[in-house]
Parts: structure tokens; sequence; C-alpha cells
């Protein structure tokens, strides 16, 4: 805990940007009956009954001082794709960064053995060498900024049925570049002083 507390409390470097990743299941669904729309005095509606069109995984990416975030859906969540998505955050996103600072879970595809089992031995290296990696602790996921971002993200973009994977990402670029376009920066103000007074009970007895 206190190892992601203690690069929270960096300050910004271009050079070195600290970076929080995490993903989450999304389901599809369809609807059986079309939406009766909205008109004058009558909200609009729709039957309760639903399609199951199948999962993807939401991966966002985010850097909480200078206010950015990519997001995208892919239909699955294997060690190959977040070497996929690893890779374009550090040849798309950065690519002219010495280092990138990654917080995220230690969900077993979050590693740099991903990167090897998606990629030829050379090229692994290269990238996992322009990674600083941290990990939150067990059954602390609250402290991975980007968690907030996809509560966030769940409440203003995916609180409606949507049946596609094409119609998903159209919907969360659009958010996307809402969101960038504010440039809103997340400060967290949770310390390792703060920590070691109100988690005291976490902390081995002595």
């Amino acid at each position: 805990m206190e190892d992601v507390l203690a690069v929270y409390a960096r300050p910004h470097d271009p050079a070195r940007p600290v970076v929080c990743m995490d993903e989450k299941p999304f389901q599809l669904l369809g609807h059986v009956r079309d939406p009766l729309p909205a008109r004058p005095g009558r909200n609009a509606c729709q039957d309760s009954e639903y399609i199951r069109c199948g999962t993807c995984s939401i991966f966002v990416w985010t850097e909480p001082l200078q206010g950015w975030r990519r997001v995208h859906a892919l239909a699955q969540r294997t060690k190959i794709d977040w070497a996929g998505q690893v890779k374009q955050l550090l040849t798309v996103d950065y690519p002219d960064t010495e280092t990138v600072v990654l917080v995220m879970d230690n969900l077993n595809t979050h590693g740099i053995a991903s990167l090897y089992e998606a990629f030829a031995p050379d090229e692994a290296f290269s990238l996992a060498q322009r990674l600083e990696i941290h990990h939150t602790p067990k059954h602390g996921s609250w402290l991975n900024i980007a968690e907030i971002e996809l509560s966030a993200l769940s409440r203003q973009c995916l609180d409606r049925r949507i049946s596609d994977l094409a119609t998903l990402n159209t919907e969360l670029a659009a958010w996307q570049h809402a969101i960038n376009t504010e440039q809103r920066q997340v400060h967290w103000q949770f310390t390792t002083d703060d920590a070691r007074v109100k988690l005291r009970h976490l902390y081995p007895k002595s």
C-alpha cells in the first residue's frame, strides 16, 4: 500500500508519467422489442426483457496528473490482449517517454511474462525496459485511480443497453474525447501518513 501511495506523491514528470490501468467485464445486451422514444408528457421506456449478446472487457488507462484517459473494449482479457494494450501505451500514447510508471492490480495477466507470451523476446524486453510496475495490494483495489475512472465511466456511459462491441467502442470513444477535452485531473489526497493513522489495524503489531 505504501509503495503505491509513494508513487502518487511524486510530482508530475513528463519523462516518467504515472499511468493507472484497470479493466472490467461488460455484458452486451440487446432489446427484444424496440424502446419507445420520449415524447411530450411521457418518458422514454423500454421492455424489461432483453437479449444476451455476450461479454467483453473494458480497459481503461489514465494519467491522473495530466487529465488523460484511454478506454477500449476487447472481446477478451487474456495475457495477449493486455500485452497489446501495453504496446499501444508505450508506442502510440507515450512513444517518446523514458519510462511509464504503471499502477495496476496484481491480476495474473498483468505482468512482464505476458509481453514475452505476445511478442518476440527482443520486442518484449524492449517494452519491459520502459515500464516501472507497481501493483496494488490484494483487497486494495481502491488504491487504483483507474478504478475511480471506471466507476465514472459506468455512470456516465454504460447506464443503458449496448448490444455489440463496435457500438460500445464508439460510445467509449465519445466519452474519452469529452473527458479528455475537459482535462479533468485527479489529485490523490490519501497519504502514507494518513494510512499509518487511519489504517493502523493493517500494520503488524509491535
